[in-house]
């Protein structure tokens, strides 16, 4: 999708009405939300590495944790060495859908550390939090910690009350 063309850039604006950018959030708290609930992961195909603790699901890959659900091309799973049943890291790839109760977000590549509560977004990125839309090239979140970046040609759209 390529409706981040069609946003005015306002960081510029951003930075002049702070009280603006209120409504605007990067923290991705529904991720935080959905941790130890059940991982369901749909695919048309899936490769299993024992030796290295990467499982990869391929063709119309859909992950759903409670009310968050990734969906991409291939999604590749990597378990933490410790500990089988854990998944360390999550990376999709071939364009990525992110969809929380609060948020949703789009990008080329996804990966998520879950031990680290990180995401990591990249390739036109575009976020929308209710009615309020960024973008950009890169985008960081610590869900742990709220805090987040958007790096890159970075526009927005934010929605103020009159």
């Amino acid at each position: 999708m390529h409706a981040a063309r069609l946003f005015v850039g306002a960081m510029g604006l951003l930075m002049a009405s702070p009280g603006l950018a209120q409504g605007t959030g990067l923290s991705f708290s529904g991720l935080n939300a959905v941790r130890g609930l059940p991982v369901e992961i749909r695919s048309d195909q899936l490769d299993v590495d024992n030796t290295t603790g990467e499982t990869v699901f391929s063709g119309n890959a859909v992950l759903g944790q409670g009310d968050m659900r990734i969906a991409a091309p291939v999604i590749r799973i990597f378990y933490a060495p410790q500990d089988g049943n854990r998944i360390e890291r999550l990376e999709a790839s071939g364009g990525v859908t992110l969809v929380t109760a609060e948020e949703a977000a789009e990008s080329q590549t996804a990966v998520y550390r879950v031990m680290d509560g990180t995401v990591e977004m990249r390739g036109a990125v575009l976020l929308t939090q209710g009615a309020n839309v960024l973008s950009g090239d890169r985008l960081d979140v610590n869900v742990r910690t709220g805090q987040g970046r958007m790096d890159g040609n970075v526009r927005t759209i934010i929605q103020t009350t009159p």
